[in-house]
């Protein structure tokens, strides 16, 4: 069973905690990142590429991330309605310029 990893908390507002959207990965996502720890690859058949939940609180995101089939990075972001827009954008900009 995996668990939390890593937490990449992306809120502009951190003291807010009843409403946040949340994303999940493979931990495994964050090898190719610069400094990153290195996790070994799952099998396939268990590797998370990306889930989510909006509206929830940061309790219930713990213990859903925490469920999970492989270990994963825990995105956090305030609660708004362009959370996939803006993870997208900054896993965009995690890989080292070459």
């Amino acid at each position: 069973m995996g668990m939390i990893w890593n937490v990449i908390d992306r809120r502009s507002r951190p003291y807010r905690w009843k409403r946040v959207n949340v994303i999940i990965e493979a931990v495994e996502h964050d090898n190719s990142c610069v400094d990153a720890d290195q996790a070994e690859e799952a099998s396939p058949l268990e590797v998370i590429d990306y889930d989510h939940r909006d509206d929830v609180s940061i309790h219930d995101a713990i213990t859903w991330a925490n469920q999970q089939r492989c270990p994963v990075t825990l995105y956090i972001y305030d609660f708004n309605d362009t959370t996939r827009q803006a993870h997208f954008a900054a896993d965009g900009n995690r890989f080292e310029e070459p």
